[in-house]
């Protein structure tokens, strides 16, 4: 969950900063043609352009991000016999699953929790919670940390970029078309741009930006099921299975912070549609299926 909140949120800010700069720089105006109508060409162009640059950016500071954020602690040097075991589970993983080492790390909270991230196979951060490694067996955290493992092995992270970036160059293109339209048929304007295209077209981005973010978090619900039929292969099925079994215990743990619990699963259909996770009894399910 965190790493697509982390991914989501960087991506917003970056569009964000990027098209702020390119109208100070005054780019958009390349988009008018004789000063009256949009060039859809040079729009799309424009807009694929911001759109790709804002996932591409966040999946490049999506480790160091995670890091800062959840003050992950990387072990380079393990000093206790679980931070040995940690390591040792990790390149393990990493060697059945042909990739390469990923930086191993923990972060402090009482909730049993883990993430991985980072822009390749080769370069990647697994990070566990110390309430995943007080409260869960060996064998289960070796199983969620083979879930994780299983994730950049598949490279979901930048699979997410590409699709992120395409619904970011829609996004960007449609909010541009509809302020066009609002400021030449409402507002009158024959030439260039009036402020209502500038604050239709943010209004817009935001809008369509949170109901495209609905197409990103399907597949992120997708992603898990593959991540735990990888992690079924690295750490064993009745692994995987008491792993998620173990966490539907710990639903009523205390929450995550807050900027993670906004993306918690609840039980309406529209949060469900924005849950970055299939509920765990789906995911048990679909495993011992």
């Amino acid at each position: 969950m965190f790493r697509i909140l982390m991914f989501l949120g960087t991506n917003i800010a970056v569009i964000a900063l990027i098209s702020v700069t390119f109208s100070l720089l005054g780019i958009e105006g390349l988009l008018q043609q004789n000063g009256v109508d949009l060039d859809l060409g040079a729009l799309l162009v424009y807009s694929a352009v911001i759109g790709f640059s804002g996932s591409i950016i966040s999946l490049l500071l999506s480790k160091f991000m995670a890091k800062r954020s959840m003050g992950v602690h990387v072990i380079d040097r393990p000093s206790s016999s679980n931070e040995q075991w940690l390591v040792r589970t990790v390149k393990r993983q990493a060697e059945q699953a042909n990739i390469g080492m990923p930086e191993v790390g923990i972060f402090d909270h009482p909730s049993p929790n883990a993430f991985a991230t980072g822009w390749n196979k080769n370069n990647a951060l697994v990070a566990v919670s110390t309430g995943l490694l007080a409260q869960m067996s060996q064998n289960e955290v070796e199983a969620v940390l083979a879930h994780e493992v299983s994730h950049v092995a598949n490279g979901d992270m930048v699979t997410m970029t590409l699709l992120q970036g395409v619904i970011n160059t829609f996004v960007v293109f449609i909010s541009r078309v509809i302020g066009h339209v609002v400021d030449r048929v409402v507002f009158k304007v024959e030439r260039g741009h009036g402020p209502a295209f500038w604050i239709v077209s943010i209004i817009c981005e935001i809008i369509l930006g949170i109901l495209a973010s609905m197409i990103v978090m399907w597949f992120s619900r997708y992603r898990e099921f593959r991540a735990d039929e990888g992690g079924a292969k690295l750490a064993g099925k009745n692994n995987m299975v008491a792993a998620l079994k173990r966490l539907q215990s710990f639903q009523n743990a205390p929450p995550m912070p807050d900027e993670m619990a906004a993306f918690a699963i609840s039980a309406g259909k529209v949060q469900k549609m924005f849950a970055s996770h299939p509920p765990l009894e789906k995911r048990i399910a679909n495993l011992q299926e």
